[in-house]
């Protein structure tokens, strides 16, 4: 492709049919500047439809919000005292925690099937949340008022299934 056509003396080369060569070589460029724009054709379709999953992930994690929200985010539960095992201590925002509601200083009362009677560690609440096929029903206390949120382990951008970092209370 990129050898002269010519020699030291800048005659036409005897040794090859140059019009062969250069009938050759032009057909390889133009098959490249076709590869090159389908290629960019294929970006520019992979950008469009990143951007539809994006818009309908923003869509999900809307309803996800709406639907915490109307499974008792906003409403207190009856006021008997319940005994927290754990509690929240970070959420990273866009996280399934963050979507089901859950905040930092929650305590929690209820993680699935892990409650005050059969919590021994935080291995509990992983093999809960590694074995859940569907929402967890999570029973908090934030600010001496009982909540029930719903959350869905779910992997996302961020590390593990949840997004928040809980840790054992010391009663």
């Amino acid at each position: 492709m990129n050898e002269p056509l010519v020699d030291c003396e800048d005659y036409p080369r005897a040794d090859v049919d140059l019009h062969q060569v250069r009938t050759a070589r032009h057909n390889i460029v133009c098959l490249q500047n076709d590869h090159k724009a389908v290629m960019k054709q294929v970006e520019e379709a992979l950008h469009q439809l990143h951007a539809h999953d994006k818009e309908k992930q923003a869509r999900d994690l809307a309803e996800a919000r709406k639907e915490a929200m109307s499974h008792g985010l906003g409403q207190s539960q009856d006021l008997s005292p319940a005994q927290a095992f754990a509690m929240v201590n970070s959420i990273s925002p866009g996280s399934p925690a963050s979507i089901a509601g859950l905040q930092v200083d929650d305590e929690i009362v209820e993680f699935g099937s892990v409650n005050t009677q059969n919590f021994q560690s935080l291995q509990n609440i992983g093999s809960v949340v590694q074995h859940s096929e569907g929402p967890l029903n999570v029973t908090v206390i934030r600010r001496g008022e009982k909540y029930q949120l719903r959350l869905v382990p779910t992997r996302w951008a961020g590390k593990g299934l949840l997004g928040c970092n809980i840790i054992p209370l010391q009663r």
